[in-house]
């Protein structure tokens, strides 16, 4: 499609959903929909079997972490229409404690997608069968990908070879041991 075929489909989605979909823009050339948690199941439905989109094949779930913000998760669903060779992007704002309504009745391969954005960014999907970690263990602490998870995570696991078993202890990095230089390494440190 072109972009004004993209803007003018935007615009009518947004007119015929008005109360689901917050707004629509023209990104880099593909179609944004900003919808929120609770009406992404029912956007998905309508542009999958919507005749002038057929939008058939979920791509990819993301999530994105702003800390900054109110509510600072994105969840991003990429869609790909065959019929049409047209990819639109369907954003959804929430932060820790408000869910998204999971899209598997509308697209079976949501189901581990969605696991990944609950297991590295704590994103919880409300009606979502088998919602546990994928990446992760079971007894791992926090989510990985939040922007305010350390570095090194709060457990050093190691091997002790006095009691032979694998140890999982409170990792404890002083801060004052560590020099920090905020220079870019391409950049010559003479400069």
């Amino acid at each position: 499609m072109s972009n004004t075929s993209l803007e003018k489909f935007g615009s009518s989605v947004k007119s015929m959903m008005p109360s689901y979909i917050h707004y629509s823009s023209l990104i880099n050339n593909e179609l944004v929909l900003v919808t929120d948690p609770q009406s992404v199941d029912r956007v998905l439905f309508f542009l999958k079997y919507y005749t002038n989109s057929l939008y058939g094949e979920l791509v990819d779930v993301a999530g994105v972490d702003y800390p900054q913000r109110v509510n600072r998760f994105e969840v991003v669903y990429q869609l790909l229409s065959i019929h049409f060779n047209s990819r639109v992007r369907v954003k959804v704002i929430t932060d820790d404690t408000l869910p998204v309504n999971s899209v598997i009745e509308v697209y079976r391969s949501a189901g581990w997608l969605e696991r990944e954005v609950w297991d590295l960014y704590g994103v919880f999907f409300s009606n979502h069968p088998d919602l546990r970690r994928i990446l992760t263990d079971y007894g791992f602490e926090g989510h990985p990908l939040r922007k305010d998870f350390p570095l090194c995570g709060y457990l050093e696991v190691r091997y002790d070879e006095e009691q032979k078993r694998v140890v999982a202890e409170p990792l404890e990095m002083t801060q004052e041991f560590r020099s920090f230089d905020f220079i870019s390494p391409w950049e010559s440190k003479s400069r």
